[in-house]
């Protein structure tokens, strides 16, 4: 029957029932099939309840049903995974259940940074919800107990001081940018192409995807100027030393908006570029960026939504690795584990700028509940250690996939760090061209055998892995035993 949901310790729990007149079984305990079995099993038995006097518990496979009233209801823009998708009812920890109680390891979901069900989270909310919902203008201990925690986190003697609680990461780079625009009095703000940064009318202005929008550079408005994406795998200039090659352009770039009067008010970059797959940024591009934009005048936002809270493992924050200390920090979505919760850090002289444009409200930004979930979670990632998890699994999870790369000419490369991984997959790893089609049967294939991967990139043909932090080394062994076997079997 699985894994009791009752606490972390495994507890392995088997139930069988035996006729009389059947043949004698030749081992102990329940026989177990194989998902792909299941169906063809069920067809040959029956929901033993009845026969007990017991309540039937029975469920059946409803994804069809529930794909057909999702369609019916939900905008053709709202995305959804799969080609025939898993109707999911439950997870715990790194794993997904869906209605036929079918398992599947998680790779996906990183806004379960704890992983799912944490049963600390869950209680500290119950308790909130039935003690106190008030939002932030009024005074209670958890606002700032919470805001304190958040601020230590941050590097020492950075001067990141102020605290502005929000929902998500859309409305925290929405608010970084007003942030920004507000302290320089100026409106120009540089993004990189191939970014994600959001969905409101701020954030998705500087999301430069081509995949989330096909016109994306296109339709930018004008206080967005789009830079090269160091992409030292793919973009304008390919290999180990071309960190002096970007920054060169992004100095053009800076002395050209000048130029036109449209002084920059901030440089907005992921530390990892997460859209793109994990790619790590070329050594000492951050740092030669932060230079070059604090030179021009503008202030520099880390968008760490994706990348960051210990998912780097060496390091909680993705600015860390490079070495350089942001002005303005966007975080979101694992400090909810599944509450919404958003925020952005910076100094007291940034975050006063903003009085200039009025007051700042938030509802549910700060509110009672979700300073009392964000406890929780900062609590839970020290007990769980989950931060050292991420170092040690994931370098483990990137040794294995790694090894892949010499068994099968369509893995071309691994990027990323800690638990923050991709896996690029090419037709030709000369021209690099793009295996799309084959990313996306892989992951259905990849679904069937009980692993949720998706793809990511402009091209859809990097396989993106961001599981829970609390992947356990059994589950990142059999996740790269899974993708060699479909790469050695086929799709």
């Amino acid at each position: 029957m699985g894994w009791l949901a009752a606490a972390f310790e495994p507890r392995r729990l088997t139930v069988g029932i035996h006729r009389d007149d059947a043949p004698e079984r030749q081992a102990d305990g329940a026989l177990l099939v194989a998902p792909e079995r299941v169906p063809a099993w069920s067809r040959l038995t029956a929901d033993p309840a009845p026969l007990l006097g017991l309540p039937s518990f029975a469920q059946r496979d409803d994804a069809a049903t529930e794909l057909r009233r999702r369609e019916r209801i939900f905008a053709s823009a709202q995305e959804r995974y799969y080609e025939r998708p898993p109707q999911i009812e439950r997870g715990w920890r790194h794993h997904l259940i869906d209605t036929t109680g079918r398992t599947y390891i998680d790779m996906v979901n990183n806004v379960a940074g704890l992983g799912h069900a944490h049963p600390k989270v869950a209680e500290a909310a119950d308790r909130q919800l039935r003690t106190l919902a008030t939002n932030s203008r009024f005074l209670f201990r958890d606002l700032a107990e919470y805001s304190e925690r958040l601020l230590a986190l941050m590097p020492e003697g950075s001067g990141l001081d102020t605290v502005l609680l929000v929902n998500s990461g859309s409305e925290a780079v929405d608010l970084a940018i007003r942030l920004a625009q507000a302290a320089t009095a100026r409106r120009t703000v540089v993004a990189l192409r191939e970014a994600y940064h959001g969905w409101t009318a701020a954030s998705d202005a500087v999301t430069t995807s081509a995949y989330d929008n096909p016109s994306a550079l296109e339709t930018r408005p004008d206080w967005v100027h789009v830079a090269d994406v160091p992409n030292r795998f793919r973009g304008t200039y390919r290999g180990a030393d071309v960190t002096g090659d970007y920054l060169a352009d992004l100095g053009t770039d800076l002395d050209r908006l000048q130029s036109e009067g449209r002084e920059v008010a901030a440089f907005l970059c992921e530390s990892i570029l997460g859209n793109a797959g994990g790619v790590v940024l070329p050594e000492g591009y951050l740092a030669g960026a932060y230079a070059q934009v604090r030179a021009a005048g503008g202030l520099c936002i880390a968008d760490e939504v994706q990348v960051g809270f210990g998912r780097m493992g060496s390091a909680f924050w993705g600015f860390e690795l490079a070495g350089v200390v942001p002005d303005i920090v966007t975080i979101a979505k694992p400090m909810g584990n599944g509450y919404p919760i958003g925020g952005v850090i910076t100094s007291r002289r940034i975050a006063d700028a903003l009085s200039t444009q009025g007051q700042f409200f938030s509802s549910a930004g700060g509110s009672s509940l979700s300073c009392r979930v964000g406890l929780a979670v900062l609590d839970a990632m020290v007990e769980d250690d989950l931060q050292r998890n991420a170092a040690v699994i994931g370098a483990r999870l990137a040794g294995g996939l790694r090894s892949l790369v010499d068994r099968h000419p369509l893995v071309a490369v691994v990027h990323g760090e800690g638990l923050y991984l991709g896996v690029e997959l090419v037709r030709d790893r000369d021209t690099m061209e793009s295996a799309a089609a084959e990313a996306a049967a892989i992951c259905e294939r990849m679904r069937e055998l009980g692993v949720i991967v998706l793809t990511t990139s402009e091209r859809s043909n990097v396989l993106k892995i961001k599981p829970p932090l609390c992947l356990t080394a059994e589950s990142a062994d059999h996740v790269v035993a899974m993708l060699d076997r479909v790469l050695a079997e086929g799709w």
